[in-house]
């Protein structure tokens, strides 16, 4: 190792006496010589690694490669990022027929839930989805927080069933912020929502701490309304009823759409997200009637 410094130091020498300081930098030259004299020093796969670290620093990730995620019977759903997936009449459609006594239950409190909503609201398709998604961000929260604290009380992995339903909790949020730059709620509106969040985040804890399964498809049911209310908004917005209006910052930014994107476009992403919720929780629902945990099946995660 001091011959490798001697050397250094004598290189460096002669490059003063014979070559200009406007050249070459002395302190680049020192760096030179340390990287030399290291590099027979460490093991090869450690100056690979090195070298592979500094050449794809600070360079961007590639959106085009983010994950695909394939669900039972619908395809392939695109990551925000790249070409959201606009969900076909056929999936669009998608229905689970109830087959059991469980399916049966969780389908007709579904729509019973349905009969005054649509009552209260009618076709003020903003306002409707407001509430909506007040309520559709809170089962995914509710059913990742359980399953976040009993994978610390097994020691075991959850098969991402936790970072899937957690990023449809957050993914739903991000739907009300978008609709919250669009509209204004009233004040028994927001009353409104402050008393169904109450009620049903209780209603879904308990359910589901009795029969993930039964709360996964009531979930499943309640994407299916989603995915149908979404659909009559756009019903609305093409015959001119609502006003197309230019879409919000923070939708093209959330999922890096076009800049002269409008309300339709985004209304189109959100249904596509609401069908992924759908078909996601139908399959969880599915797994556990076939008598598996969550875990035995990995989760399709990297939509969102």
């Amino acid at each position: 190792m001091s011959s490798c410094r001697t050397a250094a130091i004598l290189s460096r020498s002669f490059l003063r006496q014979t070559v200009p300081c406007s050249l070459f930098s002395l302190t680049s030259i020192s760096r030179t010589a340390a990287t030399e004299t290291s590099a027979g020093l460490f093991p090869v796969w450690i100056r690979n690694l090195s070298t592979s670290a500094s050449s794809t620093a600070g360079l961007p990730k590639d959106k085009t490669e983010e994950k695909q995620t394939v669900l039972p019977g619908n395809g392939i759903a695109s990551g925000h990022g790249r070409p959201t997936h606009q969900t076909s009449p056929s999936t669009v459609k998608k229905h689970h027929n109830p087959v059991n006594f469980t399916d049966k239950f969780a389908y007709w409190t579904v729509q019973a839930l349905k009969v005054p909503t649509h009552l209260f609201f009618q076709r003020r398709h903003m306002c409707h989805a407001v509430l909506l998604e007040t309520v559709a961000a809170v089962p995914g929260m509710v059913g990742g927080m359980l399953l976040h604290c009993k994978s610390l009380r097994r020691f075991e992995q959850s098969g991402g069933w936790i970072k899937a339903l957690l990023e449809e909790a957050e993914n739903e949020r991000m739907h009300l912020m978008t609709f919250i730059e669009l509209t204004n709620p009233k004040w028994y509106e927001r009353a409104l929502v402050f008393a169904v969040q109450g009620v049903f985040f209780n209603a879904y804890f308990l359910a589901y701490l009795a029969s993930p399964k039964l709360a996964h498809r009531i979930v499943g049911y309640l994407e299916e309304e989603a995915v149908i209310s979404y659909t009559e908004f756009l019903k609305d917005l093409d015959n001119g009823t609502v006003e197309n209006v230019p879409a919000p910052a923070i939708a093209i930014d959330y999922w890096r759409m076009p800049q002269n994107s409008t309300l339709r476009d985004v209304v189109i992403v959100i249904r596509a997200d609401e069908a992924h919720h759908r078909d996601l929780n139908h399959y969880a629902s599915d797994i556990q009637f076939q008598g598996r945990e969550l875990k035995d099946a990995p989760a399709p995660i990297g939509y969102h």
